[in-house]
């Protein structure tokens, strides 16, 4: 990801430009944090899409967390602290995904309106334009996280990773949502259809969630399911987020599972950045 190629037209002032026909890495850089601050203007200015985007999460943070505070019991559920402790990672996890799988309904958007075209037209890497998406769904990813966990410790849970576990499990979750995001986005650009990413998430929401640890550990599960969970990206984050939080992290198990995670992530991405120059050729 070095160098992106850039169509000859006028500069703008909006970018900082190279001197040759590519754009260095550097400015890619520039561009993308541009880009992003446009996007993030949007969001500040309609601050109730973040505080209503964890209502859900929220709901079941209290109610399942209430309804099932006894299936701790159960023999072989093997965990020591309580039931709202174990929920709040899988909660996590489920709403980065969940929010994420709808950014391609924000690229139609940008294509309905001309937008995404006029960027076409100004001297903007086309990596910057993507990783730009990706950027600012990172940063809700941050704040719906740190809702959640706020919301979670008023209710009684307990964080005894510290600050550290903490940080790590909202960095899972912001690269689970980045996987979903960039394929959220590939398929937008591909079939500039809301209904298809409707489709997309019906589709991969429901059994990616119970397919993981968020309500119930692997080993009570079927022998089938346990074998789809332990390639669920979703579990990964899961898991990675309760050990984080734990009094007694697995460092060596968080890291290959971060390791897998990023690789996934770098992939993703790599993936919508080719359908959007799919698109550009198109257009």
């Amino acid at each position: 990801m070095a160098t992106a190629q850039l169509e000859s037209v006028p500069s703008s002032a909006a970018f900082p430009t190279a001197t040759s026909n590519t754009v260095p890495l550097r400015t890619a850089l520039a561009h993308t944090w541009y880009l992003t601050g446009r996007k993030l203007h949007a969001l500040v200015r309609q601050p109730w899409v973040l505080a209503f985007s964890v209502v859900q999460p929220v709901i079941w943070l209290f109610l399942f967390g209430s309804l099932f505070r006894k299936v701790i019991d159960i023999p072989g559920f093997a965990y020591g602290g309580t039931y709202l402790d174990y929920l709040v990672p899988g909660l996590i996890a489920m709403n980065a995904m969940a929010n994420n799988m709808w950014a391609g309904m924000t690229m139609i958007e940008e294509i309905d309106r001309g937008t995404l075209n006029r960027f076409l037209a100004a001297p903007a890497s086309r990596i910057g334009i993507m990783n730009a998406t990706v950027a600012e769904q990172a940063v809700s990813t941050t704040v719906q996280s740190l809702i959640i966990i706020g919301l979670g410790l008023a209710g009684g849970a307990r964080y005894h990773g510290g600050v550290a576990g903490v940080a790590v499990m909202i960095a899972a979750s912001i690269l689970v949502g980045v996987v979903f995001g960039a394929l959220s986005n590939a398929v937008g650009m591909l079939l500039r259809s809301r209904e298809a990413i409707i489709g997309v998430y019906t589709f991969f929401m429901l059994p990616l969630m119970f397919l993981s640890s968020a309500f119930m550990p692997t080993q009570l599960m079927p022998g089938w399911m346990q074998a789809i969970s332990s390639r669920n990206p979703l579990n990964w984050v899961v898991q990675i987020g309760r050990s984080a939080i734990s009094a007694h992290p697995d460092w060596g198990a968080i890291g290959v599972r971060c390791a897998g995670l990023l690789a996934l992530a770098v992939a993703c991405v790599a993936v919508s950045v080719v359908t959007f120059r799919s698109y550009q050729k198109n257009v």
